[in-house]
């Protein structure tokens, strides 16, 4: 039995091994990744837009917001040809925040990350707020990629609710 365990136990550690090293490399892209979401976060209370628009993909803009169950039957009681689902684009969010006549902030909570060094997810809950009030909240999904400079936005997907 011992002379079965023993080679066992050397396979495990040898299995772990890399394993270990994988999710070690891991934390730096996840530390990069979270440096993403702050300067997002502080671009928006900054009122910067470009910044804000530097952490996206340039070429590429996948933006989608979905109205929760009660937004949406609020939305649609008061115009009946609204969309459920709205397309969108980083750049009319980062225009909205250079140029918004009051304070706007999105604060973010039960933030996940998960990548593999090349592709990430990020998804955490929000609340948006205006003028210091809560105009939205619900959560957030980012798809995100390592790009030649660095961890870019390359689609966001959002809810809508209050």
């Amino acid at each position: 039995m011992r002379a079965f365990l023993f080679p066992l136990l050397i396979v495990l550690s040898c299995l772990a091994g890399p394993a270990r090293a994988a999710e070690k490399s891991h934390e730096a892209d996840v530390a990069a990744i979270n440096k993403v979401v702050e300067q997002f976060k502080a671009a928006i209370i900054a009122h910067d837009g470009k910044t804000l628009g530097s952490l996206f993909l340039q070429d590429h803009d996948s933006w989608l917001s979905v109205a929760d169950e009660q937004t949406w039957a609020a939305v649609k009681a008061r115009h009946p040809d609204a969309r459920k689902i709205v397309p969108d684009s980083w750049k009319k969010f980062a225009e909205f925040v250079q140029t918004a006549p009051k304070p706007v902030e999105e604060r973010f909570y039960n933030v996940r990350i998960d990548t593999n060094g090349t592709v990430a997810s990020v998804w955490f809950d929000f609340d948006f707020l205006v003028d210091g009030k809560v105009s939205n909240r619900g959560s957030e999904s980012w798809q995100m990629v390592r790009a030649e400079d660095g961890w870019k936005i390359s689609s966001m997907l959002f809810s809508m609710g209050r």
